[in-house]
C-alpha cells in the first residue's frame, strides 16, 4: 500500500506541468529609469528605477525587464518627491483653466501648495473647497483657516481690541466649524488688520482649537525687523514689537499648545536691522531642544512682496497737507503732490515728514538697495535712490521729495519702487538649519502680465542651485528635505514627500548642473531651467520642460489625507 502510494504521487508530480522559475512582473503605468534617487530624507543620493501606478509608487529599486505604459530615461536626473509649498498665496477658485493649473508653480516643481495665509481665507471653507474639487488644478491645495477672517466674524467687525470672552467662545465655535469642514489648521497675521489687534492668549485659544484635528498654525508674525510696518516714529508710540518680540510669541503659542507653528518667511527685515537672524536661531533652537514644535520657513531673494510697493510718502502726510489746503480754502481734492508741496511748508508737518521718510528708507534697504520701477520720465526707471541723489545732489530725503513733485503727482510717493530690505546675510544664516522650510510666499503667475515678485518663478530651484550647489551651504539632499519631508512631517502627511513605495507619486525630477532660477526684478515671468519633468499622483504637470495644463492636484484634507 505505502509503495502504491509513494507510485502515484510520483506520477502526479510528473504529470504536473512545471512552475516558472520566475513570475511575470506586473505592467506599470509609468517606469523612470536609472535616476539618482534623493528620496526626501535627506540622505545622499542611490541609483534606482521608479515605478508608478494608480497614481502611487508601486517600486523603488531595479525594474530591468519590467514593462509599463511609459518609459522614461532618467540617467543624469535626480529623482525627488514633490516640493510643498508651506506658505503659498495661490488660489484655485477661478475659471481660467490656465491658471488654476499654476503653470509657474509647477514648473518649479511644487506638486503641493498650502493656501489661505497671513489670516485671510473664504468663508466657510467648505465653499471654497467644493469650488476647488468642482473646477480642478495642477497641484494638491490643502486649505487653512484665515485667523483674520473667523476673528471679524466673531467681532462682527468691531476688530481694533482684544476680544471678550463671548467672543474667544465664538471664535473657537468658527474654527471647529472650520476644522470640521476639511481645513489643515489655521494661519495668522498679526501685523496686520484684523491680527494685529489680537493678543497671545487669543493665538493660543485657535491653536488649541486646531490641534485635535491634527492642525498646524502658519504666522505672520507681529513684527520681521525693529518695528512693524504700519509703524511710523512721528505718530506711534516708542517701543512696537520687534522681530525678536514676535519669535518669542510664535513659540510662546506653540510651546503652549504642543501645536506644530511655523514661523512665516523668516527675515531680518531693515539695514538697521540685518544680523539679527542669529538671536532668531538661538531662540528657535532653544526652543526645540525643550521639545517646542516650532519651524520656520524663508524664500532666497533680498526683497520682500511689500517692498515691490515701497511708497517713502507716508498716507498721513497726504491726508494732513490736503487738511491743510482745505483750511485755507483750496477747493477740490488736491493731488499728493500738492498736498506734500503744502506740508512741506509747515515747520512741524515738515519735521515729522522728513523723520518718517528717513525711517522708510532705513527700512527699506538704504538708498542704493531701491529701485525706480514706474516713473513719467523713463530715463528714470531701473535707477537706485542712491543714484538720483548722485544725479541731483540731494540728500536721500529730499531726493524722495522731489520724486513726488516731479513724477506722477496723482499718486503717492509719484513713483513706484521696490526696496531690498533683506540682506542676502540673513539668509545664509537661516538656510542650515533642520526646521527650516522652503516656501514661495507667491501667488500664480501665468508667463505673462505686469511685475511680479521672482518668487512667483524661482523659489525653489533656487534654494537648489544657489544656496546648495553654488555656495554649498546644504546638500542638495537637504535642499530637497527642507521642500519635501520636512513639510509633510509638520502637516502630519504619512504618504506624501518621499520617493517611497506606497506613497502618492508626486515627483520632481531636476538636473543638478542644469537647474536655475531665471526670474528677475524687471522681467519675472520666466519659467526655471533644469526641471523637466514634474508629476502630480502620478499625471504628468511638466513634461519635456513643458508646462502641460493637466489639472489633476486633490484638495488634502486631514480627515482622507493622514
Amino acid at each position: 500500500m505505502r509503495r502504491s502510494a509513494l507510485a502515484l504521487g510520483l506520477a502526479l508530480l510528473i504529470a504536473a506541468p512545471a512552475a516558472p522559475e520566475v513570475q511575470a512582473q506586473a505592467a506599470y503605468d509609468l517606469i523612470i529609469r536609472g535616476g539618482q534617487v534623493l528620496d526626501g530624507t535627506g540622505n545622499p543620493w542611490f541609483n534606482a528605477d521608479v515605478g508608478v501606478r494608480d497614481g502611487r509608487i508601486a517600486t523603488v529599486g531595479d525594474l530591468t525587464g519590467a514593462t509599463a505604459t511609459r518609459e522614461l530615461d532618467a540617467r543624469g536626473l535626480t529623482v525627488a518627491p514633490g516640493f510643498i509649498d508651506i506658505h503659498s498665496h495661490a488660489t484655485f477658485t477661478g475659471t481660467n483653466d490656465w491658471q488654476r493649473a499654476a503653470p509657474s508653480l509647477v514648473a518649479q516643481g511644487i506638486t503641493t501648495v498650502v493656501i489661505n495665509q497671513d489670516g485671510r481665507s473664504p468663508w466657510p471653507i467648505r465653499d471654497q473647497i467644493e469650488t476647488m474639487r468642482e473646477r480642478g488644478h495642477g497641484p494638491n491645495v490643502v486649505a487653512l483657516i484665515g485667523h483674520g477672517q473667523v476673528r471679524d466674524l466673531a467681532m462682527e467687525g468691531d476688530v481694533q481690541r482684544t476680544m471678550t470672552p463671548a467672543e474667544i467662545e465664538r471664535l473657537r465655535t468658527l474654527v471647529r466649524e472650520g476644522m470640521a469642514d476639511g481645513a489643515w489648521g489655521f494661519s495668522a497675521a498679526t501685523e496686520y488688520n484684523p491680527g494685529r489687534w489680537s493678543d497671545t492668549d487669543e493665538l493660543v485659544a485657535v491653536a488649541e482649537e486646531v490641534r485635535p484635528g491634527g492642525g498646524v498654525f502658519v504666522h505672520h508674525q507681529r513684527s520681521e525687523g525693529s518695528d512693524p510696518m504700519w509703524y511710523w516714529p512721528s505718530r506711534d508710540e516708542p517701543g512696537p514689537p520687534n522681530l525678536i518680540d514676535a519669535v518669542l510669541e510664535t513659540i510662546e503659542v506653540a510651546e503652549r499648545t504642543g501645536t506644530p507653528t511655523v514661523a512665516s518667511h523668516l527675515k531680518a527685515k531693515g539695514a538697521h536691522y540685518w544680523g539679527t537672524s542669529h538671536t532668531v536661531i538661538r531662540l528657535i533652537n532653544e526652543a526645540r531642544d525643550r521639545g517646542v514644535p516650532i519651524y520656520g520657513d524663508q524664500y532666497y531673494y533680498e526683497t520682500t512682496g511689500s517692498d515691490g510697493n515701497t511708497v517713502l510718502i507716508p498716507a498721513w502726510a497726504v491726508t494732513a497737507g490736503r487738511r491743510l489746503l482745505s483750511e485755507e480754502g483750496t477747493e477740490g481734492n488736491p493731488t499728493p503732490a500738492d498736498a506734500i508741496a503744502r506740508l512741506l511748508e509747515d515747520e512741524a508737518g515738515a519735521r515729522d515728514l522728513r523723520r518718517d521718510v528717513a525711517h522708510e528708507i532705513r527700512r527699506r534697504g538704504g538708498p542704493d538697495r531701491l529701485f525706480i520701477l514706474a516713473h513719467p520720465d523713463e530715463e528714470l526707471v531701473g535707477l537706485t535712490l542712491a543714484e538720483l541723489i548722485e544725479r541731483w545732489e540731494l540728500s536721500p530725503v529730499d531726493a524722495a521729495f522731489r520724486l513726488q513733485l516731479e513724477g506722477d503727482r496723482s499718486s503717492r510717493g509719484g513713483a513706484r519702487m521696490r526696496g531690498y530690505s533683506l540682506s542676502e546675510v540673513d539668509i545664509i544664516a537661516y538656510t542650515p538649519h533642520d526646521w527650516m522650510l522652503t516656501a514661495s510666499d507667491a501667488g500664480i503667475g501665468t508667463g505673462s502680465g505686469g511685475l511680479v515678485h521672482p518668487r512667483f518663478y524661482g523659489t525653489f530651484p533656487r534654494r537648489i542651485a544657489r544656496y546648495a550647489r553654488d555656495l554649498e551651504l546644504t546638500s542638495i539632499g537637504h535642499a530637497v528635505r527642507s521642500a519635501s519631508s520636512l513639510p509633510a512631517q509638520v502637516l502630519g502627511m504619512r504618504d506624501r514627500g518621499l520617493v517611497r513605495e506606497g506613497f502618492h507619486a508626486d515627483l520632481v525630477l531636476f538636473s543638478v548642473e542644469e537647474i536655475q532660477d531665471r526670474a528677475t526684478l524687471f522681467e519675472p515671468h520666466q519659467f526655471p531651467d533644469g526641471i523637466p519633468y514634474v508629476l502630480v499622483g502620478g499625471t504628468f504637470v511638466v513634461d519635456g520642460g513643458e508646462v502641460t495644463g493637466a489639472l489633476p492636484g486633490r484638495v488634502l484634507t486631514p480627515a482622507e489625507d493622514r
